[in-house]
């Protein structure tokens, strides 16, 4: 899909600037067209003629170095691309971004572009999770920017956490991904209409202090939210806990338990068209909540349980016109469960998979799963991102809307 597009790759300077002439190369190699604008501070981790060799084309520092007078580069340029990727974005060009500043060839373009721009960012993790720079990616996402989120691990600064930019490898299944999509569709395919997706896991309180919760990290319907949003849908999320961040400029509606998450989803759910209920709430809370702690005495404690309201059960009952996917994660026969699971809550489809499988279980980055409709096995992905399976859970949905088969 990358073949004849047209890519602007903006390098900024981190230590990660290094992975800019393999994720050049693969640009490259894919078919695409790349121009190279480069920081001044990127040119003292990686040479103007690396990126110059590798995307065969001259790499753009300076606004005023124009290289060719019959036209204004940094226009020239933001007329040019398909896209404008940027990788590694710093918190400096996304604070410049966010800002609407303009001081030097990149950011210009930036400013004067009207392609989609797609960012990479990479940081120290303390830097990423800074709330300006939380509060700018969100500016910028409601804006339409897109992002490749950066990956876990050990930093060049020495820690160990979220900031290190995407592999070469996987930014460009990004870009690729984004434009087979825009070939698919000739129009966003959600546009006009709402989803709602609930994402994460209930918490039902013992005491003050204690809870019943299960491992549900909220990663799956944060990846959907961003993939709604993405396809032109108005997204409404509902989260309970959850163990990362939500995804920047989605307005999350923070709920504790079942009960919570009920009056929430159906405040939400008469006027929308897709409800994706991916949390996994408590089957059973304490029957009664005391309001001070419980002070330890003797050596066992009996706690009685009853069952919570089944949220997806209740939207089955009242659903309408709303198409309703629901989630069930699985330790085994798991297409039994699934496929009995769509029939008892009259859903439209049941997103299973088997959590004991390597890299399909909570808290992971990747999903394995099985999509089931009334006829049988509807999707089967096997071990994708979250993202991309998020990605095709709601294509398929759109398909089923619009009347499409996949």
């Amino acid at each position: 899909m990358l073949t004849g597009k047209r890519i602007v790759l903006g390098v900024t300077g981190g230590i990660a600037a290094f992975k800019a002439a393999s994720l050049c190369s693969k640009l490259v190699q894919q078919g695409a067209e790349v121009r190279v604008i480069m920081t001044s501070s990127a040119t003292k981790f990686i040479t103007e003629l690396t990126l110059q060799s590798l995307s065969k084309a001259p790499v753009y520092t300076d606004t005023f170095d124009e290289k060719n007078p019959a036209v204004i580069a940094h226009i020239n340029l933001a007329d040019w691309a398909d896209l404008v990727l940027v990788a590694p974005a710093t918190a400096n060009i996304i604070g410049k971004m966010a800002a609407g500043l303009a001081d030097d060839m990149l950011s210009t373009t930036l400013l004067a572009t009207e392609a989609p721009i797609m960012l990479a960012p990479a940081m120290n993790v303390h830097m990423y999770q800074h709330p300006a720079v939380m509060r700018n990616l969100a500016e910028l996402a409601a804006r339409g920017v897109m992002l490749v989120e950066p990956g876990e691990g050990l930093l060049a600064c020495g820690y160990v956490g979220k900031g290190r930019m995407e592999e070469p490898e996987q930014i460009v299944a990004v870009v690729g991904a984004y434009f087979e999509r825009q070939a698919r569709y000739q129009s966003l395919p959600l546009a006009g209409k709402k989803v709602v997706i609930t994402a994460g896991g209930t918490i039902e309180r013992i005491d003050p202090v204690r809870y019943i919760t299960n491992d549900s990290s909220g990663k799956m319907g944060f990846a959907l939210a961003e993939a709604a949003r993405e396809l032109g849908a108005e997204v409404r999320l509902i989260a309970g806990s959850t163990q990362v961040a939500p995804p920047p400029g989605i307005q999350v509606q923070r709920v504790q338990s079942a009960e919570d998450m009920l009056q929430a989803v159906m405040a939400e759910f008469s006027d929308s068209d897709i409800v994706i209920k991916a949390a996994a709430v408590a089957d059973y809370r304490p029957a009664v909540t005391q309001e001070r702690k419980i002070k330890k005495s003797g050596d066992t404690m009996t706690l009685e349980l009853v069952k919570t309201v089944d949220i997806l059960e209740q939207l089955g009952k009242h659903k309408q016109r709303q198409f309703l996917i629901g989630f069930a994660a699985e330790t085994h026969d798991v297409e039994s469960y699934a496929m009995d699971k769509l029939k008892r809550k009259n859903c439209d489809l049941i997103v299973a998979n088997d959590v004991t499988v390597e890299g399909a279980g909570f808290g992971t980055d990747t999903n394995v799963i099985q999509v089931y409709d009334a006829e049988g096995l509807a999707l089967s992905l096997p071990k994708v991102s979250k993202r991309e399976a998020a990605l095709q859970i709601l294509e398929l949905a759109c398909g089923r809307l619009t009347g499409a088969s996949r």
